[in-house]
């Protein structure tokens, strides 16, 4: 009924930078909050970002001054810019959404859609 598909990984030397995508289709209504975590080998998933429909975003401490966050509402993507980047930010990055959406002729809320993730390596 509704996917999200995330693009842009790779590797990277550190201090370069890579433009995270994810895209939602499907049968949806609309997108309230989007946002980019990240899980590193043996690590705990990490909240990176978030971005609502309208208002302020928020950031780690850890990717605060080096990531933004931004949204396409009609393109249903939201997309993480990353510069600076460090080793230490090697891990898979995955997206995070709050969708409603249409199933059997009824709205429904799944306020945890997840993408597949991207791998994402700095070397040093």
């Amino acid at each position: 009924q509704v996917q999200l598909v995330e693009s842009g990984g790779g590797l990277v030397q550190a201090g370069g930078s890579l433009r995270l995508s994810c895209a939602a289709s499907g049968s949806i209504f609309s997108i309230n909050t989007m946002g980019w975590y990240r899980q590193a080998p043996g690590k705990q998933r990490e909240l990176l970002a978030v971005i609502p429909t309208t208002g302020r975003t928020t950031y780690a401490d850890s990717v605060k001054g080096r990531f933004t966050i931004s949204r396409d509402n009609a393109k249903n993507t939201v997309y993480l810019q990353m510069n600076s980047l460090k080793p230490e930010d090697t891990a898979v990055y995955y997206c995070n959404a709050d969708i409603r959406y249409w199933s059997g002729g009824s709205l429904r809320t799944n306020p945890n859609y997840w993408g597949q993730g991207t791998q994402v390596t700095v070397s040093s």
